[in-house]
């Protein structure tokens, strides 16, 4: 239940300090949700790879993930782990896949509510939405290259498993390149999004969850 929670809320490094390196405060925070509602739209499914870093609280190391991340409009996401062990994860509509080594669980959203509401930051932060999410308070920061939305839950049942979400935002196409999980344990999370793909055509058949 928390790894699935963990790996679901980085759709929801130790990267404190990315929010004083020379951003602020966006003066048009209309205008952003505009731009970045418009290029959500536009975006029909993302193909890329993604590292993983996980910082715990009890170890000095931190733990670095490398694997393929696919994502299809409305609400299929795919994380394929390859590194340093094989874990899957598929998100399909309310049906949830989870693979680790030879032990496989099928899961559905439905009825729970924190799952929903997990699952619902999930597509939120890869389609762009999240900045409309009701269960966050968001402030939206820039610098010369990215936008940065750091997202504090408002919702009870979310504050207890995570202190604030960020997101950076790419400004060149508006596509999320990094996510950020600040667990209320005080472990942290992050997911880089590289060597982006968008629009590429995705066969229905990586999202199966049966």
């Amino acid at each position: 239940m928390r790894r699935w929670l963990l790996i679901l809320g980085c759709i929801v490094s130790t990267l404190p300090m990315m929010a004083q390196t020379g951003f602020k405060p966006v003066a048009d925070v209309a205008a952003f949700k505009q731009q970045f509602a418009k290029a959500s739209q536009a975006t029909q499914s993302i193909q890329c790879d993604f590292v993983q870093e996980k910082n715990l609280s009890m170890l000095a190391d931190k733990i670095t993930s490398k694997g393929k991340f696919w994502f299809k409009k409305e609400n299929k996401v795919r994380m394929e782990y390859a590194q340093p062990s094989y874990y899957l994860l598929v998100m399909n509509g309310k049906d949830i896949k989870v693979k680790d080594g030879q032990k496989e669980n099928r899961v559905s959203t439905k009825g729970n509510k924190l799952f929903e509401q997990i699952n619902k930051i999930t597509i939120d932060c890869v389609q762009g939405n999240i900045v409309n999410n009701a269960d966050f308070n968001t402030r939206v920061l820039e610098n010369g290259q990215s936008y940065l939305l750091e997202m504090t839950p408002v919702n009870k049942a979310l504050s207890q498993y995570f202190k604030s979400i960020h997101l950076l935002v790419d400004k060149k196409d508006y596509s999320v390149s990094k996510i950020e999980m600040y667990e209320a344990g005080g472990d942290d999370t992050s997911i880089s999004f590289l060597h982006k793909q968008m629009n590429v055509n995705i066969a229905d058949a990586v999202f199966a969850v049966k």
